[in-house]
């Protein structure tokens, strides 16, 4: 891993792209692939589209699907991906058992170079939508979190603070206003084709801009089985909004460089953290 001077701190970071399926062996066999090139690529941190491990045909796939935490097949394997490959992995979303046995928390797990888990984000926001042609309901099968995430890590002696959020989240930016300075924003996401072409990138736009820090989202990207089409456009854009790399659609991965540098001279230039009021 690469080591830097505290004034000129980096981190390379990636963010996989994904069309998944229903069926999950498939999903792992894939994201592990990608994840392990991300990481030859020189990624010191990597991370998964929400749903990354199934888009099932019908909705209540996932309810049988779900894990314990701390326990279950899917997140043994997350937990050697992220040794194999010697990095930080969050875990795009994960079907946790709820409180409510028809339901699940869409939960993001990160994973250390160890294979530890180290942070837990459980979905807040729900979405809803509904046109003549769509229809999503999350609320029917998940179960909300009430905890705003954040991610604190020192790698090479410098420390990096991370807010995670999820999908539908990116619609409320008093969430990231909670979460307060952070250095990147992640957020696996699986946005529909339908609302990802007309506020995908704006919003992630303005998270940036508003928060004067990265983002770092990852997308599912295709044509599923289950007949949903997502948006994809995984992307990275830096303290000023400005877009470093986009993978528009298909499976792959994107990566770049987080600067400590670059943050301060937005932050000092334009003090906008600084005059805030309320």
């Amino acid at each position: 891993m690469m080591s830097t001077s505290a004034s000129s701190a980096e981190l390379k970071i990636s963010s996989i792209q994904m069309v998944s399926t229903p069926d999950v062996q498939e999903n792992l066999s894939t994201a592990s692939r990608l994840i392990a090139a991300a990481a030859a690529d020189g990624a010191q941190l990597a991370v998964l589209p929400e749903y990354f491990c199934l888009m099932g045909l019908k909705d209540t796939d996932k309810v049988h699907a779900r894990e314990d935490f701390r326990n279950g097949p899917i997140q043994e394997r997350l937990s050697q991906i992220a040794k194999e490959n010697d990095l930080y992995l969050v875990a795009g979303t994960i079907p946790l058992e709820a409180k409510d046995s028809n339901k699940v928390l869409n939960t993001t797990l990160v994973f250390d170079p160890a294979g530890q888990v180290i942070s837990r984000y459980d979905k807040i926001h729900l979405f809803g939508f509904q046109t003549e042609t769509e229809r999503y309901q999350e609320s029917e099968t998940i179960e909300a979190g009430n905890v705003p995430g954040l991610l604190k890590l020192s790698i090479d002696g410098n420390d990096w603070t991370f807010g995670l959020s999820i999908c539908y989240d990116l619609r409320f930016p008093e969430l990231y206003r909670t979460l307060g300075k952070v250095d990147c924003h992640i957020i696996p996401a699986a946005f529909t084709y339908t609302t990802g072409k007309d506020h995908w990138e704006i919003l992630l736009r303005a998270r940036a801009i508003e928060n004067q820090c990265y983002v770092l989202a990852s997308a599912q990207g295709g044509k599923h089985q289950n007949q949903r089409r997502t948006w994809g456009n995984s992307m990275l854009i830096d303290p000023w909004g400005s877009v470093m790399t986009n993978l528009p659609e298909g499976e792959g991965f994107i990566s770049g460089v987080l600067c400590k540098d670059k943050l301060n001279e937005v932050r000092s230039k334009l003090p906008a953290l600084a005059h805030r009021k309320l």
